[in-house]
């Protein structure tokens, strides 16, 4: 079979410096069918006038406002014409191979896939697959691990990662892409939800390999998005028997979450995550139940993509206390058992 035709959507923002960098890798790895699409997110740095020297083949949408990655990267899919869409961070650098192997999984059983995203340096993991906590936490698996302890075959993830995200452009539209008041973080592991219920797989490619210049920059307002979205995230996609078991953790977690944030400083973030949740909740509600009704698997089989440990780094020695570790190894399990007897 024909490889698919590929649309490459870049959402920039403030970005020149890093496409100056990766788009001649990313233009030698695109066939002469290939789409590219750049989408300027409000810059302030020319990227339109420097696109006809680094792209002159792009197409350049230009917005208006700063709408973030979520609602930049539907515009630029909505223009898009290729069979496989990706995804693709302006400093995220392709290596040799991406073009071949990032289409490769096209006639296989996944709904959605990623390359595997190495730091800068190329010898190190940014993530190698999402992994999500049964509370909704996410986390890049295998950050800063040795490339050699990465994934040597295609191999299944919690969830697909935005920096590097192909998906048919037809299964992106039934499912209606990203959430776009998600603004930026945590829209990513919202789509591959949605895409699990309905019956979807998703898996990284080893061989799609790109380096990704990136550092977990802390801050207030990302600690106010990522809550924000991470319960908005659990509202419009955990199915109803799966919401009711995990509600007690949720509530602990909640405990948990504002007791760090008031130690390391976030409270009033959080709170203004609270309260954008509060008051988006009526349209959250409306969004479940178009999700949940669109449905084509059980809370059981949802539910098998989330872990129970919480082996972020990012968690601290929180995540590594035997207690705390085996307690929720063991609702966990209640809670899976539970889903199965009434699948």
């Amino acid at each position: 079979m024909a490889d698919p035709s590929l649309t490459v959507v870049v959402v920039a923002h403030d970005s020149l410096s890093d496409l100056r960098r990766t788009l001649p890798l990313l233009l030698a790895e695109l066939q002469p069918s290939d789409e590219l699409i750049i989408v300027d997110n409000d810059s302030h740095d020319d990227v339109a006038g420097a696109l006809g020297e680094l792209a002159p083949g792009a197409k350049l949408m230009r917005l208006d406002d700063n709408v973030g990655f979520a609602a930049g990267a539907n515009a630029g899919v909505a223009q898009a014409s290729g069979d496989l869409v990706v995804l693709l961070n302006p400093d995220a650098a392709v290596q040799p191979g991406w073009g071949r192997a990032i289409r490769e999984p096209w006639d296989g059983p996944y709904s959605a896939w990623m390359g595997l995203v190495l730091l800068a340096d190329g010898r190190r993991i940014n993530t190698s697959g999402g992994v999500i906590h049964f509370t909704g936490f996410g986390w890049a698996g295998q950050i800063d691990e040795s490339r050699d302890a990465g994934p040597q075959l295609p191999t299944e993830v919690g969830f697909v990662s935005g920096s590097c995200l192909a998906i048919p452009r037809a299964t992106w539209l039934e499912v209606g892409g990203f959430p776009a008041d998600f603004f930026m973080y945590c829209e990513d592991a919202d789509l591959s939800l949605r895409l699990r219920l309905h019956g979807g797989r998703l898996a990284v490619v080893p061989e799609a390999v790109v380096h990704h210049d990136y550092t977990f920059a802390k801050g207030a307002y990302k600690w106010r998005l990522l809550e924000r979205n991470r319960l908005a995230m659990v509202i419009r996609t955990y199915p109803t028997p799966l919401l009711l078991l995990v509600l007690p953790a949720l509530i602990a977690a909640e405990i948990g979450t504002w007791l760090v944030a008031a130690r390391d400083g976030w409270l009033r973030a959080k709170a203004q995550s609270a309260g954008d949740v509060i008051r988006a909740l009526p349209e959250l509600m409306t969004e479940r139940r178009a999700i949940q009704a669109t449905s084509r698997t059980d809370a059981a089989t949802f539910a098998e993509s989330f872990v129970s440990g919480l082996d972020s780094p990012y968690f601290g020695g929180v995540g590594k206390q035997p207690v705390i570790r085996a307690c929720l190894a063991a609702y966990w399990r209640f809670c899976l058992t539970v889903l199965r007897a009434v699948a």
